[in-house]
This record gives structure tokens, C-alpha cells and sequence, in this order.
């Protein structure tokens, strides 16, 4: 679809930045763009495309003749304001945890469900940043031998808790070196030169925080597989914008990791970083501002003559294939 008038929600944060980024470089079409955010935000001049914006505040009349509207300003703003637009006529797809499990709005990888997009009913969801990095390496795979069962480990970067919580990092890590003690308010603890458990709701029942148990859900509805087992651990470490992850995969056959590169090397939005010889695989820094998942580390398990038990490490940056990149591409296959 081509929008004739596009709305980006949430245009001042940092993925709200990342999806005008997107948008100028994929030459996504559209006749009219108006940019919403908070009251706080409104009245804050944006370039693009040659042209100065005035953000305007988001209410829930801003949507009359909005043909498009890419949220992404929270799970709050999205379920106060999202039905709001789609009564105006507007298709949304949001960016927020709000929608995911609805079962009347697609969940979509473009990649992986592109066939889910055309079912919505007004609302898409784009699916949490942890669960795409990981579907986008593991997918081609799952296509090839089945897999029974997934564990993985996420090392997430402060970009997944937003642009303020980047700047605290780079604030921590001078204040640190310089002898001095860290500001902590994006997070509960410092991340500057440190790991701690993800900083999500803990679910005391069952030991999982809310992001673990969201990449579970999400892997299952995206997939159409819920018999699929999924054994996350999720955490902060010390990066600026991109997810790294290890996982392993249980294979229903047995498989060959040349087969397995040559898979992963021709999906579309892949790359495959995996240098022995050089130790070289996919890391954070190289990946920043890329539009891909790397993928690389590949291994059976030692002993493992079946072949079934994969290792693997997968990096890609969170504010693009994590978000924006992948909420525009939900547009694009409307």
C-alpha cells in the first residue's frame, strides 16, 4: 500500500528517530507525513526529507485521515491510542508489547509470517526485539531439520530500555572511570562494565522475568508452534544498541553445517560472520547501524556424532531488525 498520509507515533524516541531512518532509506512511499509524541515533546522541530516537521501532540483526534501509523512510544500509549486510530480508519502497527498475544492481531516477521500481515484487522504488532534476532537466525534452520527444543541466552543492550537509558550508559561509564559513582535511574543497576538479569517483571511462580517469558510466547505464536520448547535467559550487558545471543538447538534430524551456512547465507536479511581460523564472529560493535542478523560460532556439541545438538551466536542491532526496520517492512507487505 502506498500511505497517502503517514503517521509516525512517538517520533522523538529513539526508535521513533530509527523509523525516519528507515523510511528515507527504503524510499517508503507516502504523500504526507505528521510526526505525534507527548505534550513534553510537541512543538519540537524535526528535518526530513528536505523538509522541517512540527511534532504534534498525540491525541486521540489525530488520526482522522490517517492512512498509516507507526507506533512507538510504549505499551500504555499503544492501548489508549491504537483503538482510537483504527475507529478513525487507520492501520496501525505498533511497535509495543501491548497487542502481541491478541489473537486478533498478527504477530509478524516479514521474513519468516509474512502471510499473517494480510489476516490484521486494523492492528499489527511488531514482535519483541530479543525474539526477532533470534527467529531471523534460527528460522532457517527450523525450515531445514525441525527443531525440538531452544536454548538461548541474550546479552540485550541499553537501547532496549530507550534513548535516555543509552546516555545513561556513556554517563556510568565516565563517571566510573573517573572514580566517581554511577547515575542508576533507566536501570537498577549500573551497566557500565557489568551483566545483571534483564530488567523486567519477575514472575516469582516460575522464576522467568516478563522478557523471557515473552520470546516463549511470542516464538510460539509467530511459528504456529506451541509444542515448541524455549528455555530463555535474558540479560543487560554493557553495549550500546545491539543484541547479542547464544543459543542452542535440539534438531529433529540430523544436520551439516556447510548445508546449515549456505541456508543461513541466502535468507533474505542474514549474514553469516563465522572465521574460525581468525576467531571472528558476529560482535555488537560491527553490527551497529547494519540491517541484518549475523550469525556465526557454528558447532555440535563435542561428542554429539548424531549431529542434533547446534551451537550457535547470533548479533543484530535492536533499534532496526529489533524495531524500526521490522515495523516498516510490516508495512510494506501490507
Amino acid at each position: 500500500m502506498k500511505a497517502r498520509k503517514l503517521a509516525i507515533v512517538g517520533a522523538t524516541g529513539a526508535v521513533g528517530q530509527e523509523i525516519l531512518n528507515v523510511l528515507e532509506k527504503r524510499s517508503f512511499p507516502y504523500d504526507e507525513l505528521v510526526l505525534l509524541a507527548s505534550a513534553r515533546s510537541a512543538g519540537k522541530k524535526i528535518h526530513f526529507r528536505g523538509t522541517d516537521y512540527t511534532v504534534q501532540e498525540l491525541t486521540k483526534d489525530s488520526f482522522h485521515g490517517i492512512d498509516l501509523a507507526l507506533f512507538s512510544a510504549g505499551g500504555s500509549i499503544s492501548k489508549e491510542f491504537g483503538p482510537a486510530a483504527v475507529s478513525a480508519g487507520t492501520i496501525v502497527v505498533d511497535n509495543s508489547s501491548a497487542f502481541r498475544m491478541d489473537p486478533e492481531v498478527p504477530l509478524v516477521v516479514p521474513e519468516i509470517n509474512p502471510e499473517d500481515a494480510k489476516k490484521h484487522k486494523g492492528i499489527l504488532a511488531n514482535p519483541n526485539c530479543s525474539t526477532i534476532i533470534m527467529l531471523m537466525a534460527v528460522f532457517p534452520i527450523y525450515k531445514l531439520y525441525g527443531v525440538r527444543r531452544v536454548v538461548v541466552s541474550t546479552y540485550q543492550a541499553a537501547s532496549g530500555a530507550g534513548a535516555a537509558a543509552m546516555q545513561e550508559l556513556e554517563e556510568q561509564a565516565k563517571a566510573m572511570l573517573a572514580g566517581q559513582t554511577p547515575p542508576t535511574e533507566a536501570f537498577p543497576y549500573p551497566l557500565a562494565f557489568n551483566v545483571f538479569s534483564h530488567n523486567s517483571s519477575m514472575y516469582p511462580e516460575n522464576g522467568y522475568n516478563q522478557e523471557e517469558v515473552k520470546m516463549v510466547k511470542e516464538s510460539h505464536k509467530i511459528l504456529h508452534r506451541e509444542d515448541l520448547k524455549i528455555s530463555p535467559t535474558c540479560v543487560r550487558v554493557g553495549t550500546f544498541r545491539a543484541h547479542a545471543e547464544s543459543i542452542h538447538l535440539e534438531l529433529e534430524q540430523s544436520g551439516d553445517l556447510d548445508t546449515i551456512r549456505k541456508a543461513l547465507s541466502e535468507f533474505p536479511g542474514v549474514q553469516v560472520t563465522d572465521n574460525v581460523e581468525k576467531n571472528h564472529f558476529p560482535m555488537p560493535l560491527e553490527v551497529s547501524g547494519l540491517d541484518d542478523v549475523y550469525v556465526g560460532r557454528l558447532r555440535w556439541d563435542l561428542g554429539d556424532t548424531e549431529k542434533r545438538n547446534l551451537q550457535l551466536f547470533c548479533c543484530g542491532d535492536q533499534l532496526l531488525k529489533g524495531a524500526a526496520l521490522n515495523a516498516v517492512q510490516i508495512a510494506e507487505i501490507l
